[in-house]
């Protein structure tokens, strides 16, 4: 394959992201809009001169000039339109959350391993240029052994414009876990290497949403019933298998000092590490001595920072997706043992 002709899947806010990430790879092209709404449809074809608009999934996916697409729809089509592409024989780039639940997850992943495609989930915080600096530095040994970590992405009032899908169960398979939890927790099993979880614990929480309070005004979909039923703070403990333990927490609204707080920090024998901005905590050379390294020039994997570029470069061949399916569906089986565990008040073992 010379070149990639992607169809995007989908035009509401993150669209742009997508398409602007298809066009940094010199070998790929935007050749197809689809969504529902014909008037958010043209609005991304003008913005990015894409040739073609389809109102009908099917008609994208029936059309032999699309050799990937990249879905950006509400969490509840996720699984079922991924697997109609991959049948359709195109590569997917799904975005987060992966799946309304594990057992989709796994069909996915199924059809995937069927149709002899290249699937990934678009994780956009593991390409960040500091996510892989710290990334490089914990896998060339500088913090020792990682044992511990804290992950969080927590809003003062940042919740999704009320009766859009987010706000919606049904539609999203839940609220500010499966939205922005999953960035943090995802990137912070990245970092340590260890996706495979023993135990989960977790409690979640709807306290500001079903009050009407919080509202951040993004997300474009269609203003429905005004349903907040929906988590708007999770927080949980997880222990992998070999005994590093990660303590997640999520909010889209919460009564705090910052209007947003987002980081993975990490804890080694050897060092520490926070994320944003890329900082080691150690010992100096001299007793009693402490230092903050802010590393600089540390080769990084993918300098062009974006899923996309890496997703067009693994169907040219040339690279593997940095989000392995597998990856992808351990963090959904955690993402489901929380809420089970908020559900039932017990730890949750993982199998």
């Amino acid at each position: 394959m010379q070149s990639v002709r992607v169809g995007v899947i989908g035009a509401g806010a993150i669209a742009p992201s997508h398409c602007r990430g298809v066009l940094k790879h010199p070998k790929a092209e935007l050749v197809g809009i689809a969504d529902a709404s014909k008037e958010r449809a043209r609005a991304v074809q003008k913005d990015f001169a894409i040739p073609r608009l389809y109102t009908r999934v099917d008609d994208l996916l029936l059309d032999p000039d699309v050799d990937a697409v990249s879905i950006a729809l509400p969490t509840c089509l996720h699984a079922p339109t991924a697997i109609m592409a991959l049948e359709a024989g195109k590569h997917v780039m799904l975005d987060k959350p992966f799946a309304m639940n594990r057992e989709e997850a796994k069909a996915v992943v199924d059809a995937a391993r069927k149709a002899k495609r290249v699937f990934t989930v678009g994780m956009n915080q593991r390409f960040a240029r500091d996510s892989q600096t710290i990334r490089a530095l914990v896998e060339r040994g500088e913090l020792g052994e990682v044992y511990h970590a804290k992950a969080y992405w927590n809003r003062r009032s940042g919740s999704p414009r009320f009766g859009t899908w987010f706000c919606d169960k049904k539609k999203s398979g839940g609220g500010t876990l499966l939205d922005i939890g999953v960035h943090m927790l995802d990137l912070c099993l990245s970092l340590i290497g260890n996706f495979k979880a023993a135990t989960v614990s977790g409690s979640v929480y709807t306290k500001f949403g079903n009050r009407g309070l919080g509202e951040g005004g993004w997300g474009k979909s269609d203003v429905g019933r005004k349903v907040f039923d929906v988590d708007d703070l999770a927080a949980a403990f997880v222990k992998l298998k070999g005994g590093a333990s990660v303590l997640l927490e999520a909010s889209w609204a919460r009564h705090q000092a910052e209007p947003d707080l987002n980081d993975v920090e990490l804890f080694g024998t050897q060092a520490g590490a926070t994320v944003y901005p890329a900082r080691l905590y150690r010992f100096g050379r001299k007793k009693g001595e402490y230092e903050t390294v802010e590393p600089q020039g540390v080769p990084i994997r993918y300098p062009d920072c974006d899923r996309m570029v890496n997703w067009i470069e693994a169907i040219l061949g040339e690279e593997e997706v940095e989000c392995a399916p597998e990856q992808s569906l351990a963090v959904q089986k955690i993402i489901d043992a929380i809420y089970e565990s908020a559900r039932t008040g017990k730890e949750v073992t993982i199998r």
